[in-house]
């Protein structure tokens, strides 16, 4: 193996069981911070060990061991937690006098807890949303600093500075590194779910930059879901959110043309959409509505993918289900935007007045206010009433309010075919 090779399998490795290794080594040292450095330090040991000696049979476990030995000397030299430093001590020498075998299942036996903690940790209600993101990419989605800064066209330097805030903040706040139990739990998957959710949308639907999709984004968000619904098999909202990204995310090859430009649902080529990813998705939502999570926000909108995805034409699109599934998915989880969204569905079943009169009420709600889908929305009603001079506005100022390059040249384009100056 070459030492590119050699390095190109050590990312692959940090990919998969960085998350792993952290949550191991965090459960440990009550420290989450100093974990991710640990882990740091084991990764840089094995890019300079590994292409003289060659990647292990047993990489993950290898890492840990390393991370442990780290752990001891860092111990050792602060002299501080002795009672750990035993601890530790002892986890290493029965570990190295185990084979292979035993070491891996040493490993893996707690691993679902400590994933877990970590997933709970990385998203507490203490730290921005902002700063959930970053933080769980970060220890979670294996992501670098430049990485993530990246994906969200920030600077790498206040990518790194929220990733640092949010540890030090949880390390100042003591936090907890558990998985909350009873009622809080609710309230806390709530927004771990969130942060999913968000890092999938910006993925599915890049808020600005040049790009319309950053699948990256959407790969990663998914992984984290697979995970979780792995770990928590009994919450339906989990598998309802994990089934939303797969149908979702079963569109990504025909959401654009080969110019990079965006195709909307209705003219996409079906036969490009992934059938795999959507009966994973599909099977996700019966498992959700199975546990009795049909009406959870999550499992409410996988069920309006759902729609879609059993459509073979977009003429066979059930619109009338997807209106009263959006009127129930405003009953559980109220905002303007689901609001605006049902109008959609109301506009393609009902009739574009009927979608009209549902989006006028929303003009001057505060939430909508700079948001660039409530003119696309309502352009798109009027040239459906052939009230083109009144849509071409509304295209222009849904151009001027994205900041996404390629979603402003469809709207200009969508505005041109108004007519008119």
């Amino acid at each position: 193996m070459t030492a590119t090779d050699t390095h190109r399998a050590i990312d692959a490795v940090w990919r998969i069981e960085s998350a792993r290794l952290i949550a191991g080594l965090a459960r440990m040292l009550r420290d989450v911070g100093l974990a991710e450095e640990l882990a740091q330090d084991a990764l840089v040991i094995a890019l300079e060990q590994w292409p003289q000696s060659g990647v292990p049979d047993n990489p993950g476990a290898w890492l840990m061991t390393t991370a442990k030995r780290r752990a001891i000397d860092r111990l050792r030299r602060s002299k501080l937690l002795e009672r750990k430093h035993a601890q530790l001590m002892h986890e290493l020498e029965a570990e190295q006098e185990q084979q292979v075998s035993a070491v891996e299942a040493a490993l893996d036996d707690p691993i679902g807890d400590d994933l877990l903690r970590l997933i709970f940790t990385a998203c507490h209600p203490l730290l921005s949303v902002e700063a959930r993101v970053a933080l769980t990419l970060r220890l979670l989605g294996g992501l670098s600093t430049d990485e993530i800064a990246r994906a969200f066209l920030l600077p790498e330097a206040t990518i790194a500075q929220r990733i640092v805030r949010a540890k030090r903040s949880l390390a100042k706040a003591e936090v907890a590194y558990e998985v909350p139990r009873g009622e809080q739990l609710a309230g806390r998957l709530s927004a771990v779910l969130g942060v999913i959710y968000l890092i999938f949308n910006e993925g599915y639907s890049a808020t600005a930059g040049d790009d319309w999709m950053r699948p990256a984004l959407c790969e990663d968000a998914l992984r984290l879901g697979r995970v979780l619904a792995g770990l928590m098999p009994r919450e339906p909202e989990v598998h309802g959110l994990v089934a939303l990204m797969e149908i979702q995310a079963s569109r990504t090859h025909s959401r654009v043309n080969s110019r990079g430009e965006p195709i909307l649902l209705l003219d996409q080529d079906r036969a490009l959409w992934d059938r795999l990813l959507i009966r994973r998705g599909l099977a996700a939502l019966e498992h959700a509505e199975k546990l009795g999570g049909a009406l959870g926000p999550y499992a409410l909108q996988a069920a309006i993918a759902a729609c879609h995805a059993r459509a073979l034409t977009a003429a066979d699109t059930d619109w009338e289900r997807i209106a009263a599934l959006y009127a129930a998915l405003a009953q559980v989880a109220p905002s303007p935007i689901v609001e605006l969204n049902r109008a959609v569905a109301v506009g393609m079943a009902f009739g574009p007045a009927a979608g009209l009169s549902i989006v006028d009420t929303l003009i001057d709600e505060p939430a909508l206010r700079g948001y660039h889908l409530l003119p696309v929305v309502r352009g798109d009603l009027l040239a459906r009433l052939g009230r083109l001079d009144e849509a071409r506005p509304e295209f222009e100022r849904a151009a001027a309010l994205t900041r996404n390059l390629r979603e402003r040249e469809l709207m200009l384009r969508r505005a041109r075919a108004c007519g008119g100056t």
